[in-house]
């Protein structure tokens, strides 16, 4: 090969960079898109989104969250019972299924959504019918599947 050859061709591979490039093709540049205009030097801040979460209304003693469950082993085994019976029914949506069974001291604390008023009645009547339960308190809501 002529050395004005290999010069030419030494000279276009190093523009196309691949010569001891081993990072296939990343220039570390950000790429541009054709008839794009640059972004401005102004940052725009969205407007604060409100809070997705319930946090708030879950955070007070009229409403317990999973982490107020009694430690007792009467506790726990109520929750489970009452737990067991709504699995075993097959016609509970989803949704009941899922619903929270909160026991505390005897007292059982249901909330979540379910389908249907005969849902929200039909988890009461199982937690009642569990031995060792003082007390329903029923805050399941009734939601549109």
């Amino acid at each position: 090969m002529k050395p004005n050859t290999l010069i030419a061709s030494l000279a276009i591979a190093a523009s196309l960079g691949i010569l001891g490039c081993d990072d296939y093709g990343n220039t570390g540049t950000t790429p541009t898109v054709p008839n794009t205009p640059p972004p401005s030097s102004t940052t725009t801040t969205p407007p604060p989104a409100k809070d997705a979460d319930n946090t708030e209304r879950n955070r007070n003693d009229a409403n317990p969250t999973a982490l107020d469950q009694g430690t007792s082993e009467s506790d726990v085994r109520i929750t489970a019972d009452i737990r067991r019976a709504i699995l075993e029914d097959t016609l509970m949506s989803v949704n009941a299924q899922n619903c929270k069974v909160i026991t505390r001291n005897g007292v059982v604390t249901l909330r979540g959504p379910v389908a249907s008023q005969a849902e929200k009645d039909a988890i009461e009547a199982k937690a009642k019918a569990v031995a060792g339960v003082t007390g329903v308190d029923n805050q399941l809501e009734v939601k549109a599947p």
